[in-house]
């Protein structure tokens, strides 16, 4: 049994280093949840104030709204695609227009749209305004000329470089980038649109919230009714996707020190994406990238600049239903978040980039890159340190309290506030489902997605070239009358 001691003794080694950080990191990591969480709450009740003050008839026949240029890169977007740009052309803005860029489908997502809308081909030559790989082959408007939408056909280049060649072609003020595979609720535009009316000169980007379509009612590019999808995989998404964007960003907006803004709903001014060139190609984080680039050159250059957070408008997507699926994309934002904040490291612990140098980006690094390897580290050797008689009960009982029944508290709390403030799932099958999910998240679920971020991560540190795979989509539940 010799090899029974070594091991033991080399558990015991690493547990007299590891026991205490370890407990005290993930002691951290939930109170700054629990820390986000209030700081939203703030914000949630901002909110309640405001709704009976909204203005948004107000804002439709306003003369000083901004234009919107809704960019929506597509690839294989077949099943969805028709019900999505519906959605877009009917959203409530006094000035809007939709611009659809398929990146060389080889599905029959264009023809669906071409006879759908009626589209013919028009001559037009696209502005350079930033820099593109794959420049369009074609371009297409509705033949009776009253719809603004255009349909820009294009080789494969990437959605970063197909979300530039929409850029190139906007004519409004401000750009929504938005995927394909989207509906966003009908006020959307209005609300993003409002802190860039507060305040026009220093408001550069605004983001809003997530949500998954995945068994809610749909028709005609429209959310009628919102129901939790019912499928263990895609019911713990939406607490993640809650988490995330209600608290984690909408923390951060309060503090003004907002990192990213998700590629799937951001809005930024045109002028803004056109002095820092647009979103970088090469990037597999791009939208991660393109927020960090816009502070570091606003910041650089001393200009006054606001990003900002939303908790109102809302774009609803479909989320991973297999687990294949969603191993890529973990592994893919994961590597993402890896290379953009190396690339951006000169801004760790650097006192020029006030709160975003201090506090946001070593935050991003100790609990949000390191989080999956220490999560990992710590469960395994100190069950494996329990299970050989170094780790005693009441510890082993605290680890868990502290890392998982904490966190369990943290979401049901994020939930709790989340209900209170917009009642989005209005059955209790959905509670109860929800309640569910919040438990089973840390129940092999959590572990699992942190091994796929380390494997994005191995795979960037191994240079081994990025594979985008396959979004299965099985498109919205549309309804009948």
């Amino acid at each position: 049994m010799e090899w029974f001691e070594l091991l033991r003794g080399a558990v015991a080694g690493i547990l007299a280093f590891i026991a205490v950080p370890v407990l005290i990191y993930f002691l951290l990591i939930n109170t700054s949840y629990l820390v986000m969480i209030v700081l939203a709450a703030v914000d949630f009740v901002a909110y309640r104030r405001r709704i009976p003050f909204a203005g948004r008839e107000e804002l439709m026949r306003s003369r000083t709204m901004p234009g919107i240029s809704v960019v929506a890169p597509m690839h294989n977007e077949e099943v969805g695609i028709r019900v999505a740009v519906e959605s877009f052309l009917s959203l409530q803005h006094p000035r809007h227009e939709v611009i659809v860029v398929d990146d060389g489908s080889t599905d029959n997502g264009f023809e669906v749209l071409r006879r759908a809308f009626d589209l013919v081909p028009v001559s037009r030559q696209m502005p350079e305004d930033v820099p593109v790989r794959e420049a369009p082959t074609s371009i297409h408007v509705p033949r009776d000329g009253r719809t603004r939408l255009t349909v820009v056909h294009k080789r494969n280049s990437g959605r970063s470089d197909s979300t530039n060649v929409g850029v190139n072609l906007a004519r409004e003020d401000l750009v929504l980038f938005v995927d394909s595979d989207s509906i966003l609720d009908p006020g959307a535009l209005l609300t993003v649109s409002r802190p860039f009316i507060e305040d026009p000169i220093s408001t550069v980007a605004a983001g809003g919230v997530i949500r998954a379509v995945n068994g809610c009612r749909v028709k005609g590019g429209r959310v009628l009714e919102v129901r939790m999808p019912g499928t263990p995989l895609a019911d713990i998404q939406v607490m993640e996707y809650l988490r995330a964007f209600h608290l984690g960003r909408a923390g951060w907006s309060r503090i003004n020190a907002l990192l990213l803004i998700s590629g799937a709903f951001g809005v930024f001014r045109r002028d803004a994406l056109v002095a820092v060139g647009g979103l970088d190609a090469s990037s597999i984080g791009e939208d991660f990238e393109l927020v960090m680039r816009l502070h570091r050159t606003f910041r650089r250059q001393r200009r006054p600049y606001r990003v900002t957070f939303l908790t109102e408008p809302i774009c609803w997507t479909e989320v991973p239903s297999t687990l294949p699926v969603l191993r890529r994309q973990r592994a893919r934002w994961h590597r993402g978040l890896w290379e953009t904040l190396w690339a951006y490291r000169d801004m760790l612990f650097n006192p020029r980039y006030g709160r975003l140098g201090l506090v946001a980006v070593p935050y991003y690094w100790l609990f949000e890159l390191i989080a999956p390897l220490l999560e990992l580290a710590g469960l395994v050797l100190i069950a494996l340190g329990f299970a050989l008689g170094l780790v005693s009960w009441q510890y082993f009982l605290l680890f868990m309290l502290v890392a998982y029944a904490y966190a369990i508290i943290v979401t049901l709390a994020a939930v709790t506030i989340e209900e209170l403030s917009y009642h989005k799932y209005p059955r209790w099958r959905d509670l109860g489902i929800t309640l569910g999910a919040v438990v089973l998240e840390n129940l092999g679920y959590r572990q699992l997605t942190a091994w796929w971020r380390m494997e994005g991560w191995v795979a960037s540190l191994l240079g081994r070239r990025q594979q985008w795979g396959t979004m299965t989509r099985s498109g919205f539940t549309e309804v009948d009358g």
